[in-house]
């Protein structure tokens, strides 16, 4: 009976001191190659994700925040040549000046063209029309900077997590049959690395996709402005009306 009661604390400070086999820094200072790739490969997901999400949030706010302002004045100002000196001025990210401005050297250029080969095989219209669909389609594809890694990142980073769940696993058993028990001091590390794998996937993947939802919304959001606004400017350089 005292022997029992003797080993009952000894055992339990035994767990405790294994539990503390299962932290984060004891997996840092115990990675294998394969748990090392694993880990270097989520952080890398992670790095990527959260750069695209500042640079995607940042250009939402501001082309949101601009948007507006840049085609009321372009259908405010009377003079085209003051018109177009104000999109010129626009930042390199802003996609409804490059858009406009498109447009206009395009409805230059074929007014200088009248009487060409070029005026005589495009009417106006068409001409106005293939430079709006180019610009179009051009700043669409910039506003997708990015979706790809993120789109990627949360589909698979739980699946990479999940490798170094399977890895940590199998360490816990390789350590049983070692050992031939199932001790708490067997498996703690192996177990705790696995558990921690399965967390970082997850943290990793969460985000991805939260902010890959809310970008493509904002997109699609975006996307409607643009062709709204390339049929005003095909009404206006076809037709002259605004």
């Amino acid at each position: 009976m005292l022997q029992e009661a003797a080993s009952a604390p000894v055992a339990g400070q035994g767990n405790a001191a294994a539990l503390t086999q299962m932290g984060f820094e004891h997996l840092l200072h115990n990675f294998d190659t394969l748990g090392l790739v694993v880990f270097i490969t989520l952080v890398i997901m992670s790095l990527g994700s959260v750069f695209f999400i500042i640079v995607n949030a940042w250009r939402m706010f501001n082309i949101r925040r601009r948007g507006d302002a840049v085609r009321e004045q372009f259908f405010e100002t009377k003079s085209l040549t003051d018109a177009r000196r104000h999109l010129e001025e626009q930042p390199g990210w802003e996609p409804f000046s490059k858009i406009a401005l498109d447009v206009t050297t395009a409805a230059e250029q074929h007014s200088s063209a009248q009487g060409s080969r070029l005026a005589e095989t495009l009417n106006r219209s068409e001409y106005v029309d293939r430079a709006l669909r180019q610009g179009v389609a051009r700043e669409s594809g910039r506003l997708e900077t990015g979706l790809t890694w993120l789109a990627t990142t949360g589909s698979t980073a739980p699946f990479v997590g999940l490798l170094g769940t399977v890895w940590g696993i199998y360490h816990a058993l390789l350590k049983i049959g070692a050992s031939g028990n199932a001790s708490m001091d067997a498996v703690a590390g192996p177990v705790g690395e696995a558990l921690i794998m399965t967390t970082i996937g997850l943290g990793v993947a969460i985000p991805a996709v939260l902010a890959y939802n809310v970008f493509n919304r904002a997109n699609r959001v975006t996307l409607g402005k643009f062709d709204e606004f390339a049929h005003d400017l095909h009404d206006f350089f076809v037709s002259g009306t605004k």
